[in-house]
């Protein structure tokens, strides 16, 4: 459905920002993921924040990989730049892009398979390298786009709607993005949009790699066997040429608690999931206490969110490379090769 236009109409006296910009300026195309889908709470987020700060489309690129979070992008911002990426490969794109110009707000959407699979090489690199971006990983734990297999970022022995058990240890894209050196880590539900929006709002404007891995549940894979009217049964029961499919609609989950309190949010398979907002004298600015934090939040089985960690005073890859204040896609000849004796002079200072 994303190439459905939404009705360019709306009502005449709706809000706008300093720009002159309504939140509808800000859409994308129709959704063409399922009903009740967090990746398109989400996109709400993205959009709440950019209408807020005042940012203009043409001054933001989107990128991302290969998944149902991928496929976010174009539900949102659709005048400005874009690139889709293979799998696991955004990272690379989006280092190439920010070199070329740093001058673009760069939103990077991934997801846990895109990102802690088979593009963890990148994403550790990415953050490493202190790369300019607003990375956002919409965290499901499955792969969605396959029919629900087990993504890198799933708990030990948690269960699949198929009743097969995870023997894998999950992996933590915060936690590992602290160890590896980014300089702001947060964590969030996408159903809580009064802490998701101004922790948007946060990275877009902090100097270095953003990283905010966003709880979002997949309304598809969680169904029960315990049901006749499962899709399991029916299947087993029905003979059928094809193997045609049906996602229920879902209702978006909410969840809306104050600083230091913890709640447990019920999904839709009807499972719970336990989340924890960090307390007012949380220190984001400790490392040490972070990864403690994380550590002792999954041995307790709950989601902490908030800022978990940020270095205020990080260099971003710009800096650390010192490279030259103006885009590269905008230096003229003469700029980019300046001549044989300059040259000899770069190269005469390197040995």
């Amino acid at each position: 459905m994303t190439y459905i236009v939404k009705p360019t109409n709306h009502h005449p006296n709706l809000e706008t920002n300093d720009l002159g910009l309504t939140r509808r300026d800000y859409e994308g195309s129709i959704s063409s993921l399922c009903a009740g889908c967090g990746h398109d709470s989400i996109s709400a987020a993205i959009l709440e924040a950019c209408f807020e700060l005042n940012v203009s489309a043409h001054q933001v690129a989107k990128l991302s990989g290969i998944g149902c979070s991928s496929k976010a992008p174009a539900y949102f911002l659709n005048q400005s730049h874009g690139f889709n990426s293979v799998h696991g490969r955004m990272p690379s794109v989006a280092t190439g892009a920010n070199l070329a110009n740093p001058e673009l707000l760069y939103l990077g959407v991934s997801g846990d398979g895109d990102s802690a699979s088979i593009g963890i090489g990148q994403y550790i690199h990415a953050a490493r390298r202190q790369l300019n971006i607003v990375y956002i990983v919409e965290n499901n734990g499955t792969y969605g786009l396959t029919k629900g297999q087990f993504s890198a970022t799933n708990d030990l022995e948690s269960k699949s709607k198929y009743g097969e058990e995870n023997l894998f240890s999950a992996i933590d894209l915060a936690a590992m993005a602290i160890q590896v050196g980014a300089s702001f880590v947060a964590r969030s539900f996408s159903g809580d949009k009064t802490q998701l929006v101004p922790l948007l709002k946060a990275a877009m404007k902090h100097k270095g790699f953003a990283i905010l891995d966003v709880i979002s549940p997949c309304v598809a894979f969680n169904n029960h066997n315990t049901s006749t009217k499962n899709y399991d049964y029916i299947r087993e029961h029905n003979e059928s040429v094809s193997r045609p499919d049906f996602v229920p609609l879902g209702k978006e989950i909410k969840a809306d608690y104050s600083e230091g309190e913890k709640i447990d949010v019920s999904l839709h398979d009807g499972s719970t999931l336990t989340l924890e907002k960090l307390s007012k004298d949380y220190d984001p600015r400790d490392k040490a206490s972070a990864i403690s934090h994380i550590i002792s939040a999954y041995e307790d089985r709950t989601v902490l969110t908030g800022l978990l960690y940020i270095d205020p005073e990080a260099k971003d890859l710009e800096e650390t490379l010192n490279l030259t204040k103006k885009p590269l896609n905008r230096l003229n000849q003469r700029e980019l090769c300046p001549g044989k004796e300059k040259l000899l002079k770069i190269n005469n200072s390197l040995r």
